[in-house]
């Protein structure tokens, strides 16, 4: 398979260009544009390095960081008592062992939710590798088998762990929070999760002039939200699942400092095998966006390449994105360290 940038999408490109100059001055961006000499890619641990452990566990993230990442992704639910739960879904079947410890406490649609139960509940569940709906077996192909008695994590004590590693490592791996169904605590608390988030990190001190925390969401009101109401100073990252127009990348751009594509995004493939940019990339480029695609894995690739190293070789080499995540921490930074230090091309 050819890995090449096409310009078949230049009229993608040039109607961005000419809206990007028009609002570069509200952007306080430079201008269109990119320089040759770009950074390495930030290598972001996606729910730890859940390719080897257990996802969202302290053994994910410890192994994050021992595997290079620079940034180790938090999802993020509230319980009851509004205590942040550092886990991907609202529900708790797919990923703990609810149904066996709180057997009668399901909703009437069959599904046990995070919200209905409160911390102190929550800290005697035991996670589990994640599992297909109604099954046992794994949701992801070559997981962890089973359980391991890992514990739920709070987002503070998370964080706490981060530090701690940072100190002792000598390292200065960041965090990287989604707010998962912000929509829904707003239905069920009648209160903003951004605005409870911003608070629980002033409480721990955790600075937005760092580059020690993003936040992201496919939510782009709650994101809007944390822009013009709550003035927040971290960085925002609105999460993509589908395609968006030109006008979208710029509306995007006014409220946030990047984007979060899922990869089948970002390219196509011809019937030749030729890999053609859709121009998302260079769109948020053109607007002073940057680029975080998610999930890289060893087992699954996105439809447009045939090989893990196609995949790193055309986000990293070609696409040069500011970022990815990725379920092997290992493999991400082996990529990126191949591209920037020994200078291969």
């Amino acid at each position: 398979m050819r890995a090449i940038i096409s310009n078949t999408n230049s009229a993608f490109l040039a109607i961005l260009f000419l809206f990007s100059v028009a609002i570069a001055q509200e952007l306080g961006d430079p201008g269109p544009g990119r320089e040759d000499d770009v950074p390495a890619p930030s290598v972001i641990a996606h729910r730890g390095a859940s390719g080897y452990a257990i996802e969202h566990t302290e053994a994910a993230k410890a192994m994050a960081f021992a595997q290079g990442a620079d940034f180790v992704e938090q999802d993020v639910v509230l319980s009851k008592d509004k205590q942040f739960i550092v886990t991907h879904d609202i529900t708790m079947e797919d990923t703990t062992d609810v149904e066996q410890k709180y057997p009668d406490r399901q909703r009437a649609d069959g599904k046990f939710y995070f919200v209905d139960f409160d911390w102190s509940e929550i800290s005697q569940l035991t996670m589990h590798e994640r599992t297909r709906r109604g099954s046992e077996s794994p949701a992801l192909e070559k997981r962890f088998p089973g359980s391991a008695g890992q514990r739920v994590l709070r987002l503070e004590d998370e964080i706490r762990l981060v530090r701690g590693w940072n100190q002792t490592m000598g390292k200065s791996v960041g965090l990287y929070i989604e707010l998962k169904g912000p929509s829904f605590y707003k239905k069920e608390f009648g209160t903003s999760m951004g605005e409870q988030l911003l608070s629980l990190l002033a409480r721990l001190e955790v600075k937005p002039d760092t580059n020690e925390c993003f936040i992201q969401c496919f939510e782009p009101d709650e994101l809007k939200d944390l822009h013009d109401r709550l003035d927040c100073k971290f960085p925002l990252v609105q999460l993509l699942g589908r395609p968006t127009s030109p006008e979208g990348i710029l509306e995007i751009a006014k409220y946030a400092r990047g984007i979060g594509p899922s990869l089948e995004l970002l390219v196509n493939r011809d019937d030749h095998g030729t890999l053609q940019s859709t121009g998302l990339v260079e769109a948020a480029h053109a607007v002073g966006l940057i680029v975080h695609p998610y999930t890289i894995r060893k087992y699954e690739q996105p439809r447009w390449s045939d090989s893990l190293d196609a995949t790193h070789l055309m986000i990293v080499n070609e696409l040069k994105v500011d970022g990815f995540f990725t379920d092997y921490p290992d493999l991400g930074r082996k990529a990126v360290d191949e591209r920037f230090l020994n200078h291969t091309n």
